[in-house]
This record gives structure tokens, C-alpha cells and sequence, in this order.
């Protein structure tokens, strides 16, 4: 775990992803609160790209609670199955729907601990739909923003919490709206985990990390 970094290297680092990218998005494919809800929760232990596949026939029949409701659990499971756990992820789904239906009137709530309160979603979910679909400054760290944060510095903690806490006291506040998904691109497709492709960093001159591949 690299030193955390002083904040006019972070500003810099962020002016940076901000220049290459001024609005970067999520790569769920998702039509509304509630479609991106499901989404995320299917992608967790699974591929964005794999999810995508999956959901995009489902959303043509199931884009509400109620409509979901109406597919069953079965239904529900015949365009899931390729993505992993997908019995449990389906169980959470329903379960879900039913509550939004009975309990929310069809909506998906805009408060993190309402959304916690659904079955199968935790904080890292709650996060990315606060984040992707109400613009709240939510920090979803999954293993890629953990990789990144910890490697160079811009966010160090020993857990995801820590994680989210740095980059949350860290990042300058006119950049931790997109905070999220510049660093889950960069650790996805430059600050890769086995193989980091340091030659094509646009960071790679303010990073601590000692294994550099140029």
C-alpha cells in the first residue's frame, strides 16, 4: 500500500482524468433507476460486459418492479442463468420488487440506507445507483478502485471503507462526482492488476508504484 498522496498531486492527477474525460460514464447498459438497481445487483462476482448481455432482453420485458413481478423468478432466471449465483441474484430481485411495489409505490428510494434495506444490495451498490442515476458524490469501491487507490496513493485504506473514506477526504470536492468511475476505467483498462499498462498512464510521472511496466 503506497503512502497516501498530498493534495496538489491528487488535483493534478484529477485534472488530468478530467482533460481526457470530462464526463465519464458507467458501462451498465440501464434505462432507469430501477433497471439500473438491477443491474448492478446482478453484476456483482460478474462482468459488466457479461451482465449487459443478459439484461438487455430481460429490460425489453421486465423494466418495472411490477413488470418483474409478472415474469416470476423462473422467468426471471431463463435470461439471467449465464451470470454467476445467478439463482440468488434472481431471489434478491424479486424480493426487491415486491418490497418497491408494496412499500415504495413502484420507485426506487434516493437515500442510501433505504436502498441498503433491499435484499441483495449493499453499500458498493447503494453507492453506484446514488451516484449513476441522482449525481450524489457516492464513492463505489469495488476491487478496482481499491487496486487503484492503494497503489498510487490517491486513496490508501486497508479495507473498501477505508478506501471510500479517502477518496471522500482526499479528492477535491469539483471532482468526486465522477470520482468513481475515473478510477474504476483507470484500474480497469490502464492500472490493471497483473499487468498495469504503465506506458499508456497519463499519471504514470505522479504514481509511487514501484513495479512500473514501460
Amino acid at each position: 500500500m503506497a503512502r497516501q498522496l498530498d493534495y496538489r498531486t491528487i488535483l493534478e492527477i484529477f485534472r488530468r482524468f478530467h482533460a481526457a474525460e470530462p464526463e465519464p460514464k458507467g458501462e451498465l447498459e440501464h434505462l432507469d433507476a430501477f433497471t439500473l438497481l438491477v443491474a448492478v445487483a446482478l453484476s456483482a462476482q460478474a462482468t459488466d460486459v457479461g451482465v449487459n448481455k443478459a439484461t438487455r432482453a430481460l429490460f425489453r420485458v421486465a423494466d418495472t418492479p411490477e413488470k418483474m413481478l409478472a415474469l416470476g423468478e423462473e422467468g426471471l432466471i431463463g435470461h439471467i442463468r449465464t451470470i454467476g449465483l445467478y439463482r440468488n441474484k434472481a431471489r434478491n430481485v424479486m424480493r426487491l420488487s415486491r418490497i418497491l411495489v408494496e412499500e415504495y409505490g413502484g420507485q426506487v428510494p434516493s437515500s442510501r440506507a433505504a436502498l441498503q434495506s433491499l435484499p441483495g444490495v449493499g453499500r458498493k451498490t447503494a453507492n453506484v445507483v446514488l451516484n449513476m442515476w441522482w449525481g450524489h458524490p457516492a464513492q463505489a469501491v469495488d476491487t478496482h478502485i481499491f487496486r487503484v487507490g492503494n497503489r498510487t496513493g490517491i486513496a490508501a485504506g486497508r479495507d473498501e471503507l477505508a478506501v471510500e473514506r479517502a477518496i471522500e477526504d482526499n479528492v477535491p470536492a469539483e471532482y468526486q462526482r465522477h470520482a468513481h468511475h475515473w478510477l474504476i476505467l483507470h484500474g480497469r483498462y490502464i492500472c490493471k492488476a497483473r499487468k498495469p499498462a504503465c506506458g499508456a498512464c497519463l499519471i504514470r510521472d505522479l504514481c509511487p508504484y514501484e513495479e512500473k511496466t514501460l
